[in-house]
């Protein structure tokens, strides 16, 4: 017996700090890793949207501008106490592709090219909402950890450099891991933190106050201006296909619809429980 002991203590002990290194992702409640320090992906990440602020023009779009701004504001203000430390700063990028995201640190940008599709503030804060919850998730932080440990041997490496990992990123690192490279196209996400990101989004932007059911609307216009392109718009280059999330949306749309009128009744956004 002493040799099994011998190889399970080592696991047993990573499995033991892992514990540590787990949160538990908003709204959905599921327990995800993360192996690095929130307050250097935060630093790391306002720097790479520096970056970009410096790299691509910036819209002179005062309506857009407005649009974005306010949305935000109401969005911020529901998910205050899963991002309770955000200095948001919401941009318009001149950027012609069909896409948006946010960063941990609050830093959302949108491009002018999603203004193809999107109708109404309730569009596009069916987007923001989106790209926010990927933020209070935490899914860059864990796509992060997976990479460390792959980097560092598994599970005893990745644990063995839990709190001190997060030295090892960069902007580049963070930027290759937002998907926001080679000419900002591309998502780094992948099919379950996007379906995750559509769930909470959609509890979101019911909670501000605006109609969940524009976020189905949102999809079909995707559908039908991806229909007319040779490729796809990046933001759908990972996700899962339309009519999948579409479902799930349709699924989730009663109780999404519940909180809508609550925060109505309420006459102000309230924390999801």
């Amino acid at each position: 017996m002493k040799p099994f002991v011998g190889l399970a203590a080592p696991a047993l002990l990573a499995a033991t700090l892992l514990l540590g290194g787990c949160y538990s992702v908003p709204v959905t409640g599921r327990s995800a890793m993360n192996l690095v320090d929130d307050k250097e992906v935060t630093k790391m990440s306002i720097g790479a949207f520096d970056e970009m602020k410096r790299q691509y023009k910036l819209s002179t779009d005062k309506e857009r501008i407005a649009q974005l701004q306010r949305i935000g504001d109401r969005i911020s203000k529901v998910v205050f106490w899963d991002m309770p430390d955000a200095d948001w700063e919401f941009v318009v990028f001149d950027v012609p592709q069909i896409n948006a995201f946010a960063m941990a640190g609050g830093k959302v940008g949108v491009f002018s090219g999603l203004y193809k599709i999107i109708e109404n503030d309730d569009q596009l804060a069916s987007v923001i909402a989106h790209e926010i919850a990927h933020v209070t998730a935490k899914h860059i932080h864990e796509q992060l950890s997976q990479e460390m440990m792959v980097n560092t041997g598994g599970l005893v490496g990745g644990v063995a450099l839990m709190g001190s990992g997060a030295g090892m990123l960069t902007s580049s690192a963070i930027m290759n891991a937002y998907g926001l490279t080679a000419g900002v196209s591309g998502l780094a996400f992948g099919r379950k933190h996007e379906k995750e990101a559509d769930y909470i989004g959609l509890m979101y932007m019911a909670r501000a106050g605006y109609n969940p059911e524009e976020s189905v609307k949102v999809l079909e216009r995707l559908d039908q201006e991806s229909a007319n392109q040779p490729a796809q718009p990046a933001f759908l280059s990972t996700h899962p296909g339309n009519p999948e999330r579409i479902v799930q949306l349709l699924d989730a749309m009663p109780k999404a619809l519940k909180l809508r009128e609550q925060a109505k009744i309420e006459q102000k956004p309230i924390l999801i429980k």
